[in-house]
This record gives structure tokens, C-alpha cells and sequence, in this order.
């Protein structure tokens, strides 16, 4: 093999003092030098620095293709760091890494924490709803921040979003001299800077089906109970692809992508479509969920193969048809029908192609004059195979 081209390094908040003699070489060696400008102070790359760009972009590193770069990033580069963003342009054979010592090992070890015990999340690029499907009653959560503005606004964000006990403990400038640790909304941190976040409150459930309320909708969302079967059958395993066609309010998505799944919802109208991508950067998922604007049957042929199927609306012949011919073998379709002419549809394909039929008839108490009775609810027909 050919000798990399691009050194990444670890460097933590004690500078060159915490490097390897091989990370001390390949900066001495290199002809170009890109980090930020705390990194590139730190080690003093002078002349031979050059700042990543904002927005982010690994172009300066593609651009200095063919001589000796060293790249900087915080502790462990594969950890939240810019060694994931660099693979993706580098064969194997053009890059090593020497890590140091990852914010996260520091803060857990601060904190007295079991690692593996600790979700951490990267959120100096990225919303504090990702914290909302993960922060539980008791769940220990570390997290990068942007800089010390963000401290205040993540406790206001805890407040209003189901953690208003939360623990928090400020972490600044961790392994470096200058470290320090406080607790609550301080409004001085210096970066670079962490939270501890300690959960209180219950949080989220994990068992599918979550109140209605929780969403936002026009009416048109699978109600709780239907969606807890129609979830059940669909069976979501984290990574796993769902189209959700004739999205609605995306609740269906949603509750997938809580699976640890990702979701393409198709839904035709643009006011739903507002409602889906609103429930998406509430509960954290739009790294996670994606909209699309179009007809179900229009849509299909410009989509990645999914894993699973759910069709909420507008179940037809033509549909069933089009995804029989285009789905592979192993794919699980569910569809739910509530009119007369769509059940007629799902009684047709479970005739043609198998699977399973459910009628699910629901009732809940109600007021009937100065008594209580039984309020039903549309019968729903679930249909549900696998290609």
C-alpha cells in the first residue's frame, strides 16, 4: 500500500502536549494543515492552515489532493467528529487517523457516568428535538453544543418539551486548563462546551401508539389504536425503509422512525405536507423523515426500494397492482381501507395475493343523555402480506 496522503488527528483542549509522536510527525511534515481556527492555533499551523469552510465542506481536503495534509478534529475524529464526512471521498488506501481522547470519554469520566449507560449526541449542527425520543426518566444524555449562547436555549427547550426537571451540568473546555464544570442555564460558557443532561421526567413512550394529541393534523391521522395494529404488522427494525403513502399526518412515519427506522412520506395535498414535516422537527426525526409532494402512483417509480409498505389513503386496484409489479419478494405491505369501495379493494388483492385480513371495530364511552353508552367508531379493514 501506498503511504496516506491525509493524516486525521485528535487533538483535545491540551493541544500538542496530548499527541502522539506519530501525530507530532505528520504535522510537522505537512504541507497543508485544515481544522478550525482553535485547532489551528493550537498547533500552529501558520502559513499552512487553512479553515474549513462554512457551511461545512470537505472541498479544501479534496482540493489538496496529492500532497502531505493533515486534517484536525476534535478528540476522537469517528465519534460526532470529520472523519465520517471524509470517507465518503477517500479510498482506504488515502487516509489514516491517530484519535485522542473523545469529548464524551472526558465528560462521562467528569461525571461519573457509565458509558455505556450514556446517549451522546452531537447537537452543535443539528436541533435539540433529537433529544426528545431518547430523554426519559432517569436516561443520562451528553451532548456538544455550538457555543456557550446554546446553553440557555437548550434549558428553555427542555422546559417547554417535557423536561422542565432535567439536570443540567455545563461542561467547558474539557482535558484543557481552563475546564470547568457548573450546573443550570449559565449564560457565559466558553466553548468548546458540553451538557450532562439527566431526565426527570417520563418522556416519550416506546410502545407504539402514542396519543393523538401528540401530533399535528387536520383529522386525517391514523387514530392511536388503529395505528399501534397497523404498526405492529408492519414490524419496523431500525434502518429499515417505509413508504407511507397517503401520508396525512405523517403519525404513522412518525411512530416508524421512533423505531429507528427512516420513512418516505408521499402525500398529494401541501397543507398535509406541512403538517408531516412540522410532526418531523418536533419529535427529532427529520434526519429521519422525508415528504414528498405527489400522488401516490406517480411518486413510486422515482422512490427507493422500501422494506415495508403502509397505504392510509386512497387505496386503489391501480395501486396494488403497480406495487405488486414493482416491490421484491420479502417487502411487507399493510393498507387500511375505511369506505365501502376501498375495502372492496383490499378484499380483491387479499384474494389475488394472500396475507392476512383484520376488521378492526373500536367504541368508546360516550355521553347518552344522563347516562354513559358505547360511541363506535368506522370499522377499519387492515389488510397486510408480504410480497
Amino acid at each position: 500500500m501506498s503511504e496516506p496522503w491525509v493524516t486525521i488527528i485528535g487533538l483535545g483542549e491540551d493541544g500538542p502536549a496530548g499527541l502522539s509522536s506519530a501525530s507530532h510527525d505528520a504535522i510537522r511534515r505537512a504541507e497543508v494543515i485544515i481544522g478550525g481556527p482553535r485547532h489551528l492555533a493550537l498547533v500552529g499551523a501558520g502559513d499552512r492552515g487553512v479553515e474549513w469552510p462554512v457551511p461545512f465542506s470537505t472541498a479544501p481536503v479534496l482540493a489538496a489532493r496529492g500532497r502531505r495534509v493533515v486534517v484536525l478534529a476534535s478528540g476522537d475524529p469517528f465519534w460526532h467528529g470529520a472523519g465520517g464526512s471524509l470517507l465518503a471521498d477517500l479510498s482506504p488506501e488515502d487516509w489514516i487517523s491517530h484519535p485522542g481522547t473523545s469529548c464524551f470519554q472526558l465528560a462521562a469520566n467528569r461525571m461519573g457516568w457509565r458509558m455505556e449507560e450514556v446517549i451522546c449526541l452531537g447537537l452543535h449542527a443539528a436541533p435539540f428535538s433529537r433529544l426528545r425520543p431518547v430523554l426519559t426518566r432517569g436516561q443520562r444524555v451528553l451532548v456538544t453544543l455550538r457555543d456557550g449562547a446554546a446553553v440557555p436555549q437548550l434549558c428553555d427547550w427542555l422546559a417547554g418539551n417535557g423536561q422542565p426537571q432535567a439536570e443540567v451540568t455545563v461542561l467547558e473546555r474539557l482535558g484543557g486548563a481552563q475546564e470547568r464544570l457548573r450546573r443550570g442555564p449559565v449564560s457565559d460558557a466558553e466553548a468548546p462546551v458540553m451538557a450532562a443532561i439527566l431526565g426527570v421526567d417520563r418522556g416519550l413512550s416506546r410502545a407504539s401508539g402514542l396519543p393523538d394529541d401528540l401530533f399535528q393534523s387536520d383529522g386525517q391521522i391514523t387514530k392511536r389504536p388503529v395505528r399501534a395494529l397497523t404498526l405492529s404488522a408492519l414490524a419496523p427494525c431500525p434502518g429499515e425503509l417505509l413508504w407511507d403513502l397517503g401520508a396525512g399526518s405523517g403519525s404513522i412515519s412518525v411512530e416508524w422512525c421512533l423505531a429507528g427506522g427512516r420513512a418516505m412520506a408521499v402525500e398529494r395535498r401541501a397543507d398535509r405536507a406541512v403538517n408531516i414535516r412540522a410532526n418531523a422537527e418536533a419529535f427529532g426525526l427529520t434526519h429521519r423523515l422525508t415528504v414528498r409532494e405527489e400522488a401516490s402512483l406517480a411518486a413510486l417509480p422515482n422512490l427507493a426500494l422500501p422494506d415495508a409498505v403502509f397505504v392510509g389513503g386512497g387505496v386503489s386496484a391501480d395501486l396494488v397492482a403497480a406495487l405488486w409489479a414493482l416491490l421484491p419478494p420479502g417487502t411487507r405491505i399493510v393498507a387500511n381501507a375505511v369506505t365501502l369501495e376501498n375495502e372492496a379493494t383490499l378484499y380483491a388483492a387479499h384474494a389475488a395475493h394472500g396475507g392476512s385480513l383484520l376488521r378492526v371495530d373500536l367504541a368508546q364511552v360516550a355521553p347518552l343523555g344522563g347516562f354513559r353508552g358505547w360511541q363506535a367508531a368506522r370499522p377499519v379493514v387492515q389488510w397486510s402480506v408480504t410480497r
